[in-house]
């Protein structure tokens, strides 16, 4: 089960956070900023898993962009490692070669486009069609 799925810059900001278990503000915080440590200081000949804390992170890089996500112990990683790509095709094809700043104005289409792929913690959708489709027709209702 997916515990947090996490975008960060390279500085560190945190641009999405999606919780999918209870943790407090405070200790969202401090895990936040302990996660972003361990997956910035790695080189990129390391391997893209971390065990942490009891539970595993999964982590890819994309330009300036890092997307982390907190797993349980049961969780395929390569499975959360190619939903992450995905989700990234997904946001290139809504906002044609997504970028830190599309992300940063438009939080509330990233989080309908994630919200279509996890629910619960739990991978419900893959096909860029249909993950993209209430998008498109929110685009459509706000053009009319």
């Amino acid at each position: 089960m997916i515990k947090f799925f996490l975008m960060v810059n390279k500085q560190g900001q945190t641009r999405l956070s999606r919780y999918y278990e209870h943790v407090e503000i405070h200790k969202r915080t401090m895990l936040e900023a302990e996660v972003i440590k361990n997956c910035l200081s790695r080189s990129k000949e390391q391997c893209s898993f971390i065990e942490y804390k009891g539970f595993k992170l999964v982590y890819r890089q994309y330009a300036a962009l890092f997307i982390v996500v907190g797993i349980n112990e049961t969780e395929n990683e390569m499975a959360v490692y190619e939903l992450i790509h995905n989700f990234v095709e997904v946001l290139d094809r809504y906002f044609s070669r997504v970028s830190e700043l599309d992300i940063m104005f438009n939080l509330d289409r990233v989080h309908i486009i994630l919200d279509e792929m996890v629910l619960n913690g739990c991978i419900v959708e893959t096909n860029k069609n249909r993950i993209l489709a209430p998008l498109f027709v929110l685009d459509k209702m706000a053009e009319s």
